[in-house]
């Protein structure tokens, strides 16, 4: 291993224990920023971080848009490793930010994906013959009752469950806490968990959900578990924790119409962000009335003579 890399990794380490204690992200959004600070990494190969300039990083960003990655992801690769330059700037002497100024390729917007509401149903109705079953209906269910993000919902200890008054309080992103509405559903999936939890989690394991081992269930574990639960409910879509995220924001917003309070459960910093779901309404809607309304796609014909 060369010294610019071993310098590389270096300066990774401390730049993560930065995000992990300074700034409180999660560690699987910590996890997230090492995997796109590892691109760059791969990209720079032995030439040391201080000697980047910005035609270096404009040429990484082509050469990754030509494997094909899109414009958003590019976005949030870029964002990355400014902040890892600015976090260089100010505690290792490099002298300059070689992102800065820098804008990814753009691409067109495209609607998050939704369940239909039956859909919706069928993936939290599920058997509960097994802990495991019974665990997994319970995340489901909090998920599409909730819209909670991944990581907020594998962070959650059972002290923040208030049953009684039917709230879960999430800290979000950059450590932010919000009060979120619990359904009933999903008030009868938690209490039928927590009966059980004890079979699976170790003694003083503070987790909510727990996985096999009985320590804290990983985001990993959540996901090829839904995806699995999705192909044995007959469910055609590449099922997610955020398609459930996105179904929770949809049928909310479609029946009641309030975007503000969709923004706030959600924990949108910005009402822009939460305002896709509008688009995603609309396209809804626009299918409801080209499939029920009798001159929505019908073609005048012109009189003949």
């Amino acid at each position: 291993m060369t010294a610019a890399v071993t310098a590389n990794q270096k300066y990774l380490q401390g730049y993560l224990a930065w995000l992990r204690n300074e700034k409180q992200y999660s560690k699987l959004t910590a996890e997230n920023y090492a995997r796109d600070l590892g691109h760059l990494f791969e990209l720079a190969a032995e030439t040391p971080l201080a000697n980047l300039k910005i035609h270096h990083i404009r040429r990484y960003i082509a050469q990754l848009h030509g494997k094909g990655l899109g414009g958003r992801t590019l976005a949030r690769m870029l964002s990355a490793w400014r902040g890892f330059f600015t976090y260089l700037m100010r505690d290792h002497g490099v002298p300059d930010n070689p992102c800065i100024g820098l804008r990814a390729p753009k691409s067109a917007r495209t609607l998050p994906q939704a369940l239909s509401p039956d859909e919706a149903a069928r993936m939290v109705d599920l058997p509960t013959d097994t802990t495991e079953a019974i665990r997994d209906k319970a995340i489901y269910e909090l998920f599409y009752s909730s819209g909670l993000r991944l990581a907020e919902l594998v962070d959650l200890d059972p002290q923040q469950l208030d049953m009684g008054a039917g709230e879960v309080r999430v800290t979000g992103k950059g450590s932010k806490t919000r009060i979120v509405p619990l359904g009933a559903y999903a008030i009868t999936a938690l209490q039928a968990w927590l009966a059980v939890r004890d079979r699976l989690a170790r003694a003083g394991e503070t987790a909510l959900f727990v996985g096999q081992r009985g320590s804290r269930i990983s985001p990993r574990v959540v996901q090829l578990r839904m995806k699995q639960w999705g192909i044995k409910q007959g469910i055609t879509s590449n099922v997610h924790p955020h398609l459930l995220r996105h179904s929770f924001a949809t049928h909310v917003l479609q029946s009641s119409g309030d975007l503000r309070a969709v923004q706030e459960m959600l924990g949108h910093a910005s009402i822009s962000t939460t305002q896709v779901y509008t688009h995603l309404d609309f396209q809804y809607l626009s299918k409801i009335y080209d499939a029920a309304h009798p001159r929505a796609k019908k073609k005048i014909k012109e009189k003949t003579k």
